[in-house]
């Protein structure tokens, strides 16, 4: 995980200290390491994750004194493979890693394991141009899981260096991802990846919600076959990241709040967590209380709502070459999930634009008096709606919010989701393509 700065000071003891008895062969001695690390939480408790970043360096350390005495007895390039490897379980970059795995690749440039831990040392160094360029290296000698995973992460972090490369990196990301899990479908780490890429294309592209629930499963599914998935404090960070903007936001505050355990050290899951509940805060607030508007404009706000606003959802209209007619509707007598032959007008009473741009969030009032909040996905910045438009919005898709939260927080209040702007009719005139827009969202440069 290297969006997180590590601890990396070095504890002279061990609650679970690495067997380096002189017996066993210099590979098991590696492999044990990482295991130590990996299980790091079910040997030692989570009670103690601050303690791991200073004791995994420490097992380090030992491990690397061990290779040395048996340096005598290994061959040269596995030797300088295996030390490599010791020096890669710290997310720091090192430059002797580099420079060891470099010989490697020369010397034997068949080891693939050798070219993805270069691939990951120049990730780490921020060298992603030369990082891409050894995980494709690998690719051509082998089709191998760890390196199209890897390639999955380094295509979504390139910089595109022309209008479209964006797009193209992250879809290519995603296939390749793919390609990973089809080699293992029991490999929770590629599943994970997979996930990362889907949670990408969300927001390189339409802002699905499809898109969102297969990212969320692949994240399940990463959790099923790998419970060492449980640990992984980027997972967690993602999938709330997901549920988010799948607004299942109770979801989404439980999993911050578990990257948050899994590494104290770690700001940012706290950072997202305020910045959740200030939005549902005041968003709870603003649909309780109607805007807060003064109640003479609320009343005139209300008494202007007309049909003649409803546009060409007023009467029959055609839509995908069949003719539909839309009832009108209140917001009271909506059912929740999608409400079908529906169409709900009213004006706007607020937005939360200075809070949010994904989804872009307002507040509608009906002819009846009833407020509920509405989240409109994919929409171009600067095109938002506010106070006093009229907001006509066909088969509104319903949900019911109740969530309570630490420290005696409640939220309860409706929300329509709207996925495409299109759809909408505002001020009596129906939405363009120039509405919409696609925005990028924050996310951790993921394990490799």
């Amino acid at each position: 995980m290297f969006s997180v700065c590590i601890n990396t000071k070095c504890f002279c003891y061990s609650l679970v200290p690495v067997d380096m008895e002189s017996s066993e062969d210099v590979a098991d001695l590696v492999e044990k390491l990482y295991q130590y690390r990996d299980n790091f939480v079910d040997t030692h408790g989570l009670n103690n994750i601050k303690e791991k970043p200073g004791l995994v360096k420490c097992e380090m350390d030992k491990t690397l004194c061990r290779l040395k005495e048996q340096e005598s007895n290994c061959q040269k390039t596995m030797y300088m493979l295996l030390y490599a490897k010791v020096l890669n379980i710290v997310p720091e970059y090192s430059r002797e890693c580099e420079e060891y795995l470099s010989k490697v690749v020369k010397r034997d440039p068949s080891l693939i394991e050798a070219w993805n831990m270069l691939g990951e040392t120049f990730w780490k160094k921020g060298d992603i141009s030369a990082a891409k360029d050894c995980f494709e290296g690998a690719l051509k000698r082998s089709k191998e899981k760890v390196s199209l995973r890897s390639l999955s992460m380094v295509l979504r972090q390139l910089k595109p260096s022309k209008l479209g490369d964006e797009q193209k990196n992250i879809l290519q990301s995603v296939e390749h991802a793919k390609e990973a899990v089809q080699l293992d479908v029991n490999d929770g780490t590629s599943w994970y990846v997979l996930g990362n890429a889907y949670l990408s294309l969300f927001f390189s592209t339409e802002q699905n919600p499809k898109v969102l629930t297969l990212s969320l499963n692949a994240y399940a599914q990463a959790e099923k076959v790998d419970p060492l998935s449980v640990h992984n404090p980027d997972l967690h960070f993602n999938r709330a990241a997901a549920c988010r903007y799948e607004e299942a936001y109770k979801l989404a505050l439980e999993g911050w709040l578990k990257a948050e355990a899994l590494d104290p050290t770690w700001v940012e899951p706290r950072a997202k967590i305020s910045e959740l509940c200030n939005f549902l805060d005041k968003l709870n607030e603003l649909v309780k209380k109607r805007g807060r508007l003064k109640n003479k404009r609320l009343q005139n706000l209300i008494s202007s709502i007309k049909e003649k606003d409803l546009g060409p959802y007023h009467g029959e209209f055609v839509n995908k070459d069949k003719k539909v007619t839309l009832t009108s509707t209140n917001i009271k007598d909506l059912k929740e999930g999608r409400n079908e032959e529906k169409v709900l007008l009213g004006r706007v009473v607020c937005n939360l634009a200075d809070l949010t741009l994904v989804p872009f969030t307002f507040a509608i009032v009906d002819s009846s008096g009833s407020c509920c909040a509405v989240t409109l996905y994919n929409l171009a910045q600067g095109r938002g709606m506010i106070i006093g438009d009229s907001v006509a919005i066909p088969e509104p898709y319903l949900t019911h919010h109740d969530i309570e939260w630490q420290g005696g927080s409640r939220w309860k209040f409706s929300s329509i989701r709207v996925t495409n702007p299109v759809v909408l009719v505002v001020n009596g005139k129906k939405l363009t393509n120039e509405h919409c827009g696609y925005t990028r969202v924050s996310m951790t440069p993921s394990d490799l």
